[in-house]
């Protein structure tokens, strides 16, 4: 699969190596000609929606006050707004819009697990969130009109920030760079860098790349759940070597010892904590608007679809990913790797080949038709291809062509 990624003169080799989580980079016409895949009218429609998570923005210049308005937005609003000092914010794009899904597959040179979503802000003059800093890596990628970017310092959680604002805005900003954004210019972010953004003149679209970290408070307990899930009931502390202690109220530092010994063996558990780990970084950004399932479908039927011609395709917003895991047995050394494919939080263990090519296949977001299946399809493969139909992950063509598909 050949993809343009737009980082200019940079190879992705030397983009990793030089910037990612390192340092900021701004990239000018990184992607020439670009139109932003949703526009404003767009944009305000989606703020509209109930299960689209938006937000409206502004700024009292003469107040020094900031205000918020969290989505779904009445139309009406709209209307109201003054000319200057406002921006509307529209979360995870990439959901409702396939084009801005697409956009996303321009930055695969970063695991599909680490991206998060693409927000699109539109803002007029003077709109903007004020000066901030994100906890992750961000690409900030101009669509329409000019916006003014400054950068300065790094900061955490012990920053001070402003407590009488909707939104976390850092009170004593002092910029250390600054550029004008035109479209297609594009800056990239390394996580805790402050930066603001204010748009200058016209109104301005503004694609915003964003990229998962994950806390490790929230790994932490998330591994820990899953594992204690896993374990049984009667798996539990033992000390058949207990020897004789002077004092039976002391607890010992060898019982200390044996007890967070018996916690790392299963923190160690390479297995469990693959099986946890690919299944956590894949679900859903919004679970409670995941895929709607759809009707089961035949391994016949599924083939005759893709005889005829029939295309799938993986949904908007769903999250693939995979792994090959290793096993130590090697009484059977053609079955002693199973790849792994996660789809928005579930496993799906895959030992053929053809399945591990199909694997691999979606892991690129590519379409399924009969000659990417080509001579390798077989039955896992087609079973993990009704399987990802019937839970919504795969449709085929557009609405009017999905529902009439397999009828």
């Amino acid at each position: 699969m050949n993809i343009t990624f737009p980082l200019g003169d940079i190879s992705a080799e030397v983009f990793l190596r030089d910037y990612w989580q390192k340092k900021p980079l701004l990239i000018r016409n990184a992607i020439p000609g670009f139109v932003s895949p949703v526009g404003a009218d767009e944009l305000a429609g989606l703020a509209c929606e109930e299960e689209v998570e938006s937000r409206l923005i502004r700024f009292d210049a003469d107040k020094d006050e900031w205000q918020m308005m969290q989505g779904p937005l009445d139309e009406a609003v709209f209307s109201e707004l003054p000319p200057s000092n406002w921006t509307l914010l529209i979360q995870a794009v990439d959901h409702w819009a396939p084009q801005a899904h697409e956009l996303l597959r321009r930055f695969s040179f970063i695991p599909n697990w680490r991206i998060d979503d693409l927000m699109i802000s539109y803002a007029v003059d003077g709109g903007g969130v004020g000066p901030h800093y994100d906890n992750y890596d961000v690409f900030l990628l101009q669509a329409s009109g000019k916006r003014r970017w400054e950068i300065g310092g790094t900061y955490d959680e012990h920053a001070p920030r402003r407590e009488d604002a909707p939104v976390m805005i850092l009170p004593e900003w002092q910029a250390e760079e600054s550029w004008v954004l035109e479209p297609g210019d594009m800056l990239y972010l390394p996580p805790r860098i402050g930066h603001n953004g204010v748009a200058v003149g016209d109104d301005c679209i503004t694609c915003s790349i964003g990229f998962r970290a994950p806390a490790h408070h929230e790994m932490l307990r998330g591994f820990s759940d899953f594992a204690g899930e896993r374990l049984g009931h009667d798996a539990r502390y033992s000390d058949p070597d207990l020897p004789l202690q002077q004092d039976p109220g002391e607890i010992t530092a060898a019982a200390l010892d044996k007890a967070r010994q018996e916690l790392l063996d299963i923190l160690q558990n390479r297995e469990l904590f693959a099986a946890w780990f690919g299944e956590f970084v894949t679900e859903p950004k919004y679970p409670e608007l995941a895929a709607e399932p759809g009707d089961s479908v035949s391994e016949e039927e599924l083939l005759a679809f893709l005889n005829d011609g029939g295309c799938l395709y993986p949904s908007e917003g769903c999250r693939l990913a995979w792994m090959d895991q290793s096993f130590p047995d090697q009484s059977f050394p053609d079955q002693n790797q199973t790849r792994l494919l996660f789809a928005d939080g579930q496993c799906y263990p895959l030992t053929s080949n053809a399945a591990k090519v199909l694997a691999s296949h979606l892991g690129h977001y590519l379409s399924i038709s009969l000659e990417d299946l080509d001579d390798v399809a077989d039955a896992q493969s087609l079973h993990l291809i009704c399987e990802l139909l019937k839970r919504g992950l795969l449709h085929a063509g557009d609405d009017e062509e999905a529902d009439s598909a397999f009828e």
